[in-house]
């Protein structure tokens, strides 16, 4: 094994601290978005962008953690080994969460919920575990996703995407073809924003147009919209980090950066309360340049203070053990709410910051009891094994 390679680089804390930041908000989206009439509609509007965020992040770190390793002699199949340590063990985490409770989220509008037998939840389980998407014809909740016992495993889906696009191709683009390469993503996105239908997929989004919503199915419109926020964030943010873009504040810069990031994922809907162009350019103009400038600015800028530290370090690691396994919650919040129509507004905003406190805490106990054990153990026994 060669040495060079099991050295960890120093960590970008505030790029930490803020997806952190950016998934304690993607909870709070999804427990609002109950209470939704729509896209138009949601409370922390713009908080699906979030995902967009992670890709540009991701991006950005995966150029730094592996573009070196490779020179020094990394494999592929070293990578997907790296790759899998960090993702897998909570993507199954959050698979037998949603399994759990999976029988008490009947509510009218999860179809298949109580028509689903034990043996064919169990499939799913293993299905999930493994990170094999699950076709339309296999959904036992009726939303078409691509893990049924928990929604948000779709973005982790194009993440590993992502990651295989690197690893096999585009880590060896030169600077020019990566800017080439991302330029072209860029007019995708363009293209999703204002609604421009060019390959004929968009018709059946009608009520998501001028967002960035989708990606979550395995249909031919939910996968062209997958792709479409991959490809610019993901490998916009490699660009970067290739290109040593970075903005410095000099004080108080993940004060401000979180700011930016709060207020950009919070923003009302624009344009009215139908879909539009005005709302459309908005997502356009986060993605294309309002996060970048964000992570620029994260990657540039000096941590402060011993207390903003230790802040930035908890919630980098609460963030992605709180993404993965919060929505089985929010499918419970959804039955609990269908059930109880008549319940007054006070156990309304009692079961939504329980349920905020809750999924924190539940990311919390994974990471300390089970993720981190876990992913120790796969390194000393799997990824850094020496032959005998």
């Amino acid at each position: 094994m060669n040495t060079n390679l099991l050295a960890s680089k120093p960590r970008f804390e505030i790029l930490d601290g803020l997806r952190g930041i950016a998934a304690i908000l993607v909870v709070m989206f999804h427990l609002f978005e109950t209470y939704s009439k729509g896209p138009c509609f949601q409370i922390l509007n713009h908080g699906y962008l979030a995902v967009d965020f992670f890709f540009i992040l991701s991006g950005f770190v995966i150029g730094y953690a592996y573009d070196d390793r490779w020179r020094k002699g990394m494999t592929q199949w070293n990578f997907y080994k790296r790759r899998l340590i960090r993702l897998q063990p909570m993507v199954i985490m959050g698979t037998l969460i949603g399994a759990i409770w999976f029988y008490f989220g009947d509510a009218p509008f999860f179809t298949y919920v109580m028509e689903t037998p034990w043996w064919k939840l169990l499939i799913i389980v293993i299905l999930g575990c493994l990170m094999f998407p699950t076709p339309p014809s296999m959904d036992i909740r009726g939303w078409s996703e691509v893990n049924s016992l928990n929604g948000v495993t779709w973005s982790l889906m194009w993440e590993d995407i992502g990651n295989i696009l690197y690893a096999t191709i585009i880590r060896r683009f030169s600077k020019v073809v990566l800017a080439v390469f991302v330029g072209l993503s860029a007019i995708l996105t363009i293209s999703l924003g204002l609604n421009i239908d060019w390959f004929g997929l968009l018709e059946s989004r009608a009520y998501a147009a001028h967002t960035m919503i989708g990606g979550f199915g395995l249909t031919p419109d939910q996968l062209y919209i997958g792709l479409t926020r991959l490809l610019y964030p993901f490998f916009g943010g490699l660009l970067m980090y290739r290109l040593g873009i970075s903005i410095k504040i000099k004080s108080y810069g993940f004060l401000w950066c979180s700011l930016a990031l709060a207020a950009i994922l919070v923003m009302p809907h624009l344009g009215g309360d139908t879909p539009n162009i005005i709302n459309g350019s908005y997502c356009i103009i986060a993605i294309l340049l309002l996060f970048p400038m964000i992570v620029a600015a994260g990657a540039g800028s000096p941590l402060e203070g011993k207390k903003t530290i230790k802040v930035c370090k908890f919630l980098g690691a609460i963030s992605y053990p709180l993404y993965i396994t919060h929505y089985p919650l929010v499918y419970m919040q959804m039955q609990w709410v269908a059930a109880h129509p008549n319940a007054p507004e006070g156990a309304h905003v009692w079961v939504f910051c329980s349920l905020l406190v809750a999924s924190i805490a539940v990311a919390y106990a994974c990471l300390k009891l089970y993720d981190e054990p876990v992913r120790e153990w796969l390194k000393n026994h799997w990824l850094y094994k020496k032959k005998r």
